[in-house]
């Protein structure tokens, strides 16, 4: 039987952002700390203006790159205080890599930390924040810029085990 004081469901917490129909944090201290990692990652495309600009380096508000790897470490950092009911967690590494390709920018994040929940959050808040930055800095080049494919690759530790993305998803 449940005990709603709690959450809790004999010993197995109940893992629900809903009690009574009402948002709550769920309660993760039950739960043992783990390593856990995961990696994210975001597209910027850009019209032909905007990379003609950045491969030109004239970019009216500078390095638009660097300023998306930064924001991207720190958005990692944040996520708690941007994402509704998610744990503040510490960060103990991350990476952003931020790259220009035939299609636009590929923006990729590896979130680590040991604790009681997962990085998955983390590393998604990474790259999107990232690929936000990049739009800021770009925006005078183009308002037709477009971030997309923000997904999961992978994860690894915690008690739902590991994932690994498909090479692609069939887009709609």
């Amino acid at each position: 039987m449940s005990d709603p004081a709690t959450g809790l469901n004999g010993d197995a917490p109940q893992l629900t952002h809903f009690r009574d129909g009402q948002p709550r944090m769920v309660d993760v201290s039950a739960k043992a700390p783990s390593t856990r990692t995961a990696r994210a990652e975001a597209w910027v495309f850009l019209p032909p203006e905007s990379r003609a600009a950045l491969l030109a380096g004239q970019t009216p508000k500078g390095d638009p790159l660097g300023v998306a790897r930064l924001a991207g470490l720190v958005g990692s950092k944040r996520t708690a205080d941007l994402i509704f009911l998610c744990h503040p967690i510490p960060v103990t590494g991350a990476e952003v890599d931020v790259s220009l390709a035939d299609a636009g920018i590929h923006i990729t994040a590896t979130v680590r930390t040991t604790a009681p929940t997962g990085v998955e959050m983390e590393a998604l808040t990474a790259v999107t924040v990232a690929a936000l930055n990049v739009y800021d800095m770009l925006k005078a080049t183009s308002k037709a810029i477009e971030i997309g494919g923000v997904r999961l690759l992978s994860k690894t530790g915690g008690k739902s085990g590991d994932y690994q993305a498909p090479e692609s998803l069939p887009r709609p």
